[in-house]
């Protein structure tokens, strides 16, 4: 008897909804309508109730209850073969775990594409991928949306990624027990990005990062504490003084802790 995939399950969608107090996981996942013109991130996962997480807190939380990005959730295991949905098989050729179908994968990922529109790059988290960085969180910021793989276990067949020309992308240089934690990062970190989200759209300009350096050190009330004073300049009022004093602690830092970002910030500043 062949193996039958059933048939495909509606995607789970976040946005324009109500955020209360609970002791429960909040119902950010009910469905709801796909808002218009929104930034939208497509994840599949096998844990589609780990969303929105985080990102239903603070500013990226209120972004989502605005309507000002959406989220979608494919959760893999509907799509699951059998009587029992399985997702996973022993490696081929032997060896520890188990990796997910591409079949499975296939069908997940083909109803995440219909639902998907405009530019929307296709991701899977991955130790072995480029490194995520700011530069490609403004990029996604720019295009539609995203759309996400979280692997578990040793991972997906690897024709999944061939077959759909999906580009891995790591968090950085370690492993985890699977993608979601990081599809949350790289969602905060490019939503903040987006029109309106931030209430100061200069905080986006002048953070770590944005223009290839480390921030500067910052400081509030009181002026003194513990024995340790503001630096005076902050507070001369003198702002080209102040703005000086930044470049030059930014440059001193980055050098310090990053040099490779700061060759980088030396060979960008050179070709300018």
């Amino acid at each position: 008897m062949s193996e039958q995939i059933p048939p495909k399950p509606a995607g789970k969608a976040a946005g324009r909804i109500s955020i209360r107090p609970t002791l429960k996981p909040r119902e950010l996942m009910t469905d709801t309508p796909e808002l218009a013109g929104s930034w939208t991130a497509q994840i599949l996962t096998l844990f589609p109730q780990a969303f929105p997480g985080v990102l239903g807190e603070s500013l990226t939380g209120k972004a989502l209850q605005d309507g000002r990005w959406q989220m979608q959730t494919y959760d893999l295991r509907e799509y699951g073969i059998g009587k029992h949905r399985n997702v996973d098989d022993t490696p081929a050729g032997g060896g520890a775990g188990m990796v997910l179908r591409a079949d499975v994968l296939e069908a997940a990922i083909k109803d995440a594409r219909a639902g998907a529109r405009g530019i929307m790059p296709m991701v899977y988290l991955s130790p072995r991928g480029q490194r995520f960085d700011q530069a490609m969180a403004r990029n996604w910021a720019r295009a539609d949306g995203v759309t996400m793989l979280c692997g578990r276990f040793e991972g997906v067949d690897e024709r999944i990624l061939q077959h759909f020309g999906i580009q891995e992308v790591s968090l950085g240089d370690f492993v985890m027990t699977g993608g979601e934690i990081a599809a949350q990062a790289m969602i905060d970190a490019t939503v903040r990005l987006l029109p309106g989200v931030l209430g100061n759209a200069e905080s986006a300009v002048e953070e770590s990062h944005s223009n290839g350096l480390l921030e500067h050190p910052q400081y509030t009330k009181p002026a003194e504490w513990q024995g340790h004073a503001i630096p005076e300049v902050l507070l001369s009022g003198n702002h080209a003084k102040i703005a000086e004093w930044r470049r030059e602690m930014s440059e001193k830092i980055t050098q310090e802790r990053r040099p490779d970002l700061w060759k980088k910030y030396g060979k960008k500043s050179q070709s300018n």
